[in-house]
């Protein structure tokens, strides 16, 4: 069992461990912590390394909440905001093209909790890679031992410790090599090659 927090169109780190998991885990009674990859991820454009956040709901009276229970604030018309980043960014890629119609429903439907959209991102990144993989959602926080426990890759702050080889990206002829970013910008360079990276 390897246990995984559901994050936004995650970064590669996270489905390079995926896609060694015998069995895969979502936690699903974690708490929310600000500047993770549970709302964001991070793709390659033109000037650089690029942040696509989703906006929350926070209320003034909250304490901890859980990952769950979290809200998207669907009143800033971030999805709109989001595909037309990545249509900037990844138009000339080698793959855009191949999975662009299948991704765009993810930015047309609208999505109340964020972990519903997340696990929509993982189902997608599933089916353009093939994994077959099942998974299952926790019921309670639940400990495991630390070879098996991957929620450490939701957050920003802790880098991996096995990284993807380098692989072409769209702009590294001018901003070098950017390591670790959203798995869409490996996909859209490598299509069902990504695997091979991970």
């Amino acid at each position: 069992m390897a246990l995984f927090i559901p994050t936004y169109f995650s970064p590669i780190s996270q489905y390079a461990a995926i896609v060694n998991a015998d069995e895969i885990v979502f936690e699903m009674d974690d708490n929310f912590q600000k500047q993770s990859y549970r709302n964001r991820c991070y793709i390659y454009n033109s000037s650089g390394k690029q942040l696509l956040n989703i906006p929350v709901k926070h209320t003034l009276k909250e304490g901890r909440k859980k990952t769950k229970d979290t809200l998207i604030e669907n009143v800033v018309p971030w999805q709109d905001q989001h595909f037309k980043s990545l249509k900037i960014a990844y138009r000339n890629s080698p793959f855009f093209e191949f999975y662009v119609d299948d991704i765009a429903p993810i930015f047309e439907k609208k999505y109340k909790y964020l972990q519903d959209l997340n696990i929509d991102t993982f189902l997608f990144i599933e089916d353009a890679l093939q994994l077959n993989a099942t998974f299952k959602k926790t019921i309670a926080y639940t400990d495991t031992n630390k070879e098996q426990d991957f929620r450490h890759l939701a957050a920003i702050k802790t880098q991996p410790e096995i990284l993807v080889a380098s692989y072409v990206q769209m702009f590294d002829d001018t901003h070098g090599f950017i390591p670790n970013l959203s798995i869409l910008d490996l996909l859209f360079m490598e299509g069902t090659n990504t695997i091979s990276f991970l």
